[in-house]
């Protein structure tokens, strides 16, 4: 499982015209499954995320984590974090997880993650358009 997640101080999420997810401070968070994840894994990767410290103290270090600055959470499915360019110049997808396995492990992340703090969505395999205002820019990539 792979995530990318970006330090924010919006984003939000559009299908067609409307917009279904928005959050103002927090995680903007990609998210891709890999073919072998397991719902063990996608527990790990909420702990993660949720115990992640990129937002600064007092010091100016990054320190404080998302319940600290009571952030919330935007993710998004993002099954292109898989593509693998390897000799080629048109990615391949071959290690990112199919729906039937990505979308129930996607929900275990989302449903650990709501637990604690306050997360949005876009909608699991929609053509979406994500707009975001980074905050620093900070953005840290977790592979488990």
């Amino acid at each position: 499982m792979r995530a990318v997640v970006q330090r924010v101080k919006e984003a939000s999420v559009k299908i067609g015209q409307d917009i279904v997810g928005h959050i103002d401070h927090g995680f903007l968070v990609y998210l891709g499954v890999k073919v072998d994840d397991t719902k063990e894994i996608a527990i790990k990767m909420a702990q993660k995320i949720h115990h992640l410290r990129i937002f600064e103290d007092e010091e100016g270090k990054m320190n404080k984590d998302l319940d600290q600055v009571k952030g919330s959470i935007l993710l998004i499915s993002q099954f292109t974090l898989y593509g693998d360019t390897k000799g080629n110049n048109r990615p391949s997808f071959i290690l990112a997880g199919r729906p039937d396995v990505a979308k129930p492990l996607y929900d275990v992340v989302f449903d650990e993650l709501s637990k604690h703090h306050h997360v949005e969505t876009g909608q699991f395999g929609a053509d979406m358009k994500v707009s975001s205002i980074n905050d620093g820019p900070v953005t840290i990539q977790i592979e488990l």
